[in-house]
């Protein structure tokens, strides 16, 4: 992996993010219309996440 392709690990949709997360699409919808997942950003009509920033974030809540 280059590094502009560690910089840009992004994950584009809610589909896609809960796939990561390992949860519904629904499921992944309330999580982010309800702001539990802060390190997600909308842009347009589509979510966003950095898969670093979701390893962080989960980590942050494991520990």
């Amino acid at each position: 992996m280059t590094n502009a392709q560690e910089n840009l690990d992004l994950i584009w949709g809610a589909a896609a993010i809960g796939k990561v997360l390992g949860c519904s699409v629904r499921k992944t919808y309330h999580m982010l219309e309800s702001g539990a997942l802060p390190c997600c950003k909308q842009v347009g009509n589509r979510w966003v996440a950095s898969r670093k920033a979701l390893e962080a974030f989960f980590a942050g809540v494991a520990a």
